[in-house]
């Protein structure tokens, strides 16, 4: 028999998740001219895209135009997608070793990080991630009730997704409807009682995790004035010793506008976003119901750590802020996987470049790993590209020394039969393409990007099942 990797033996990968990290191993497969791959990717869910359709703001649709590039490796003739099928539970990984040379798990890090206080359960607080995916449509997380008939909320965080929830809480409904959102959180956040959004970070603007854009952003909001103390906008000796040392323009330009809010006067909007820095939550506390009523806060200073960063302590300083609703958002952390080694403090699967390894650090063959699930959540969409890339390449490395899986039965018509045979329910890329088309007719009907579906039984509808 020919080589693998040959047009008449080609090498049979199987990619377990369809976002960003999983399409961008499938294009980076591309660039290997002389190599004949066959690729088919597994996801849980009926539709493609993972967070650039559940995670990226409604209000952001330039960011979802990378599925574009997606779509296409999606039509090539070497690809195939089988949506509604979950690893671990339709098939198992004694499945996939039957029918691929190599399998790569690109499933992200879809639980969110705890932050260890007192009162983080209480009814009304919530992880961001939560939130994201319910006003995303996500089916998931679709029939989530979150309490909006709150007049304050507190989100706990200020990274990219802290600053999307609380624009999002900010925005208008006229803005909401000129987006993909979900119907039902759209109707659900017209009639919300939200006047105060507080945003809490534990570190000055000069640390802050969102990046330039998303910070310019708030102050663009139509009904909710920013504010920020200009206490708290004034940088400490150390963050601006740290700066000049290390000069980013990313981290100038975050300051920068930090401090212009700050010298915003209040225009009376309808709503209130309050920007908070150096300040941690300590407690959340309850109301007689055992609902989040307040969040304590303690005031942090700057030091400079022994490494030269600069890092944030508590103070004896404390507020209690009445706040009805919480979301957390203090980091992603990646979820376990059947069969696969796993490093539970990390949150992602044991790995050395994207080859998966056992707790001895022995490469397992023919298992590989990419994206958030790789390295940990960080980075943007892009990123994902060049993690890939490595990944990659220590697969097709591996490939030319002869260390793959030795599969039964490669052929493509076998694995789609086995895939048949554990979810007769399972979505081609073809009926997501029919989905797809429905989404945009129906968004065009409202002057609407899209009008996604959010439950699988209306997308079985949809394709006449």
């Amino acid at each position: 028999m020919a080589d693998v990797g040959s047009e008449s033996n080609p090498l049979r990968v199987a990619i377990i998740g369809s976002g960003p990290a999983g399409f961008y191993t499938v294009s980076n497969f591309a660039r290997h001219k002389d190599l004949s791959v066959e690729v088919d990717m597994y996801d849980r869910l009926a539709t493609p895209f993972g967070l650039v359709r559940g995670g990226v703001a409604p209000d952001h649709q330039k960011d979802k135009s990378v599925t574009r590039a997606y779509d296409k490796s999606a039509q090539k003739p070497n690809f195939r997608f089988y949506g509604n099928v979950a690893y671990g539970d339709d098939v198992t990984l004694d499945d996939l070793k039957a029918h691929y040379h190599q399998v790569i798990f690109t499933s992200g890090a879809p639980n969110d990080r705890n932050l260890a206080i007192p009162g983080e359960d209480l009814a009304g607080s919530h992880s961001a991630t939560e939130f994201v995916a319910w006003y995303n449509g996500h089916p998931d997380f679709a029939s989530r009730d979150f309490d909006l008939s709150q007049k304050s909320v507190a989100v706990i965080g200020i990274g990219n997704v802290a600053v999307d929830v609380a624009r999002i809480l900010c925005r208008t409904d006229e803005e909401l409807r000129a987006t993909d959102m979900a119907d039902y959180a759209i109707d659900a956040l017209r009639d919300s009682s939200v006047e105060d959004v507080y945003m809490f970070g534990r570190r000055g603007p000069a640390q802050a995790a969102f990046t330039p854009p998303e910070i310019k952003e708030l102050g663009e909001l139509i009904d909710a004035d920013v504010i920020i103390t200009e206490d708290e906008a004034t940088l400490d000796p150390h963050s601006s010793a740290e700066m000049e040392r290390v000069p980013d323009k990313n981290v100038t330009k975050n300051v920068e506008t930090v401090q212009e809010l700050a010298q915003r006067k209040p225009e009376g909007r309808r709503k209130r976003l309050h920007i908070r820095f150096l300040t941690s939550p300590t407690e959340l506390i309850a109301d007689d119901t055992g609902r989040v009523s307040a969040i304590r806060i303690v005031r942090n200073e700057a030091y400079a750590a022994d490494d030269g960063s600069v890092r944030s302590r508590a103070t004896d300083q404390e507020e209690v802020i009445p706040v009805g609703l919480v979301f957390r958002s203090v980091g992603y952390l990646g979820k376990a996987l059947p069969e696969i080694p796993f490093h539970e403090s990390w949150g992602t699967i044991l790995n050395e470049a994207g080859r998966v390894v056992d707790a001895d650090g022995n490469p397992l063959t023919g298992l590989y790993t990419a994206g958030w699930i790789k390295r940990g959540p960080s980075g943007v969409i892009g990123t994902n590209k060049t993690c890939a890339q490595e990944t990659v390449n220590c697969m097709v490395e591996d490939m030319q020394a002869g260390k793959l899986l030795e599969p039964a039965a490669p052929e493509p018509e076998a694995a789609a039969e086995m895939v048949a045979a554990k979810q007769p329910q399972r979505i081609s890329y073809a009926d997501w393409s029919k989905l797809d088309s429905a989404e945009l007719a129906n968004g065009e009907a409202q002057g609407r990007p899209r009008v996604k579906f959010t439950k699988l039984a209306d997308m079985l509808t949809e394709l006449g099942r």
